[in-house]
């Protein structure tokens, strides 16, 4: 390939930060094909400058001091390494504000009082490839002056010769996130442990449940039979079956009965401990980093065994190796008590990771406090208006107006009736007894002592008087 020469702009241009190929990578590509030197000829490119160029610019520069200084600098520095990463390392090594003797020096030391955790986590992007690695020995074992390489590049030489270079970084990362790991692994792991443990005991949410699959056999037995036990996820279908009216879900009604018949039921979240923070809890990915603990305490042995005369690495072993014997019984401890309480729930634990299983706990808490809610605010609009309706009878009677009351009498009205028709009767008793010879006292007397008998009948007293009273009339006219 044709080596190309720096271009000379009249203006500071822009920064382009294109991706670019290296020499070796340029055979058999498109690129082979093109001339861009050529094209540059046939453009205006001092035009392209001045709507280009960087903002703030003094006046024109010299076109011969610039190509004596690009002379001097080219002729001075050489780069070893791809221009983009090189650029990146310069950021890089400003942040860290050490030179790179004091950075290379503390690396091999495991020195975590010099270096900053952060600026260690971004040199492991600066780990040389084996490619940079032999550009930079070929380079020394030419001889050739470090003085006209770059600051990256010798900081790289530097870096490249420090023995398990990749293993060390890692080892510094280890201990410097040590602490802040075991401080967040520890209460996942607790709250694991408390929350199975709770959810198992809990004497008050196993008398919910039980009342939960009488009422579920209610409902069902009669279509689909009774059933011995359900899953935690229908639960969830307390809130979506609702009574007749459409008023009520079963949740408020098995809220209800355990308000007024089991009363001492009502607080059972409080012996669900930690089930929140259990509900957040990745268990697999809390296990693998206890593991990935184990191994990085693995590697500080090793490398202890390796550089035994390291106090910094002795001391740490000796402080932190019984928190990790720790961590490691803790996360064993709450693999153990989630499996237990999974299988105590009839559910699968392949299948049911805590994320699924904690939060139907959650879940039925929070309805089953929103329906007392519910229950509550129910009840007092019940209690309004019944209220209501007695303020509007009040207020009618109130309205009425004043009516004279009737007098009271002793006696029951029914009975003063019933005397009032006697004394009448008697009246009309003593008119028939005034009637000649007494004929009609006696047909009186006679209808109360006989028996009742049609209209064309007549009774023997009757006949007998009438036949005296014609042989009478009889005797009188023959005499």
């Amino acid at each position: 390939l044709k080596v190309k020469q720096p271009i000379k702009t009249k203006f500071q241009m822009p920064i382009l930060n294109w991706v670019a190929l290296k020499p070796n990578q340029i055979n058999g590509t498109v690129f082979t094909e093109l001339d861009d030197e050529k094209l540059l000829q046939e453009l205006n490119m001092a035009e392209f400058e001045e709507r280009f160029k960087t903002k703030a610019q003094g006046s024109s520069v010299n076109i011969n001091t610039l190509k004596m200084k690009v002379t001097q600098k080219v002729a001075s520095k050489v780069s070893l390494i791809e221009s983009n990463r090189a650029k990146n390392l310069a950021i890089t090594l400003r942040k860290g504000g050490l030179s790179s003797d004091e950075i290379c020096s503390a690396i091999d030391k495991f020195d975590l009082q010099s270096l900053n955790l952060d600026f260690i986590e971004l040199l492991t992007r600066f780990v040389p490839t084996d490619y940079e690695r032999k550009v930079l020995q070929q380079y020394e074992a030419d001889k050739k002056p470090l003085e006209d390489l770059g600051e990256e590049d010798r900081f790289m030489i530097k870096f490249s010769k420090i023995p398990r270079l990749t293993e060390r970084l890692n080892i510094i990362i280890f201990m410097g996130n040590f602490s802040d790991s075991i401080q967040l692994l520890t209460p996942q792991l607790n709250a694991i442990i408390a929350a199975s443990m709770s959810i198992k005991s809990s004497v008050k949410l196993k008398r919910i449940l039980e009342i939960i699959l009488a009422f579920g056999n209610y409902m069902n037995s009669s279509k689909k039979g009774a059933v011995y036990g359900f899953r935690l996820q229908s639960l969830d279908l307390l809130l979506e079956t609702k009574s007749t009216d459409r008023k009520q879900t079963l949740m408020n009604y098995i809220v209800d009965i355990i308000h007024t018949q089991y009363p001492e039921l009502s607080t059972f979240h409080t012996e669900l401990l930690f089930v929140d923070k259990a509900a957040a809890v990745s268990l697999d990915n809390v296990l693998q980093d206890v593991r990935s603990l184990q191994q990085g305490m693995e590697l500080v042995r090793k490398a202890f065994m390796v550089q035994d005369t390291s106090l910094l690495l002795k001391e740490f072993l000796s402080s932190n190796s019984e928190k990790v014997d720790n961590l490691q019984k803790d996360g064993k401890t709450a693999q153990e008590a989630y499996q237990s309480v999974i299988e105590y729930f009839g559910e699968d634990i392949k299948t049911m990771p805590p994320s699924m299983f904690f939060p139907f706990f959650l879940r039925f808490i929070k309805a089953y406090k929103q329906a007392e809610q519910e229950n509550e605010s129910r009840k007092k609009q019940e209690a309004m208006a019944i209220q209501n309706t007695e303020d509007k009878i009040s207020s009618s009677n109130v309205d009425q107006p004043d009516v004279k009351p009737l007098p009271i009498r002793n006696k029951v009205p029914h009975m003063d009736l019933m005397a009032e028709l006697k004394k009448k009767q008697q009246g009309k008793e003593r008119m028939v007894y005034e009637g000649k010879d007494g004929a009609i006292e006696d047909i009186i007397t006679d209808l109360r002592n006989q028996p009742y008998r049609r209209a064309d009948a007549m009774r023997k007293s009757v006949r007998k008087r009438m036949d005296e009273q014609t042989l009478r009339v009889s005797g009188e006219v023959s005499l």
